[in-house]
């Protein structure tokens, strides 16, 4: 019963953090300067009744409160408006760049855990400095530095992978996420090692570890079984909510590469006054990070019983 209400406690909490920020997206639009009619004008002097006639096809001629309550209940359906620059709705813009990005997050997510969390326990097992320096340099490279250098290196130089664009068929648009996919990765990678070389090195100084190598086990054992299962909270956690806020820098990445996704789309549609856009790529990016943030936060007393049995 305590774990069911835990659960509701933290779920009602995740809904009402989303209500919120979907009030403060929607009122981003009455927090820029001037007129939302002049952006979609363009400049051109349009008549008085072509003005009535634009604010009542967008809905402006409504009092807030009620354009507001619209708005939630149509994204609450999947209608999240029209867009001004593509005159379609905003959930057929976002719907057709949506597979380049999450497939650009998903192979990013990978290197992050394979490449990271690897790194993070051989520096712990051999403790060298070799692991701290990468980490170092990792974490110090902008996503947008390291996407000039790869494209300049692999791409131009080396011609081993494209450097613009998405690609067409599953094995081309692999091969054309390769260096946007490093790139997005690279600091990612860098911090979710230095967590897991720390968190591993903390629990190899544990005294329950030491007993246990006392004792004969091999070394393999005692580091799957009481070290590297120990540290997977703080791993899983700090790497959860890294991949998390892959979306948000997917923006620099995606134009530095040409590629079409809602990162790009974000960049133009703010670029042009696009504002049903980004209001639900906003969200989007907003909803990500919380509702895998709590998911992280049910998920790790499972992972950790410690956590658990605090609780």
């Amino acid at each position: 019963m305590g774990t069911l209400l835990a659960v509701l406690r933290r779920v009602g909490t995740m809904a009402l953090t989303l209500l919120v920020t979907s009030f403060l997206v929607f009122s981003s639009l009455y927090l820029a300067p001037g007129d939302p009619v002049a952006f979609l004008v363009k400049g051109r002097s349009p008549s008085p009744d072509q003005l009535v006639a634009i604010r009542h096809e967008y809905g402006f001629d409504k009092p807030f409160p009620v354009r507001y309550w619209d708005w939630l209940v149509g994204m609450l359906h999947g209608d999240f408006g029209q867009s001004y620059l593509f005159h379609e709705s905003v959930a057929a813009v976002i719907g057709a760049r949506l597979p380049a990005t999450l497939l650009l997050v998903a192979f990013s997510t990978v290197l992050i855990i394979v490449v990271g969390i690897g790194l993070g326990v051989l520096g712990a097992l051999r403790r060298g400095k070799t692991t701290v320096v990468l980490v170092t340099v990792g974490a110090a490279v902008p996503s947008f530095t390291a996407a000039i250098v790869l494209r300049s290196v692999f791409g131009v130089r080396l011609g081993w992978f494209p450097t613009v664009g998405t690609g067409s068929g599953f094995g081309d648009e692999l091969d054309h996420m390769v260096l946007p996919a490093v790139a997005l990765a690279i600091t990612f990678m860098a911090l979710v090692t230095r967590v897991t070389r720390a968190a591993m090195l903390e629990e190899l100084g544990r005294e329950h570890v030491e007993v246990a190598m006392s004792r004969g086990l091999s070394r393999a054992s005692v580091i799957r079984r009481h070290v590297l299962r120990n540290a997977l909270g703080p791993i899983v956690t700090v790497s959860a909510l890294l991949i998390s806020g892959l979306l948000v820098s997917t923006a620099i990445v995606e134009s530095a590469f040409g590629m079409s996704g809602i990162g790009s789309l974000l960049v133009q549609s703010v670029d042009e006054m696009d504002f049903p856009v980004v209001q639900a790529i906003v969200l989007l990016v907003v909803a990500a990070f919380v509702v895998v943030n709590t998911i992280v936060d049910l998920v790790h007393p499972l992972i950790d019983p410690r956590v658990r049995g605090a609780r």
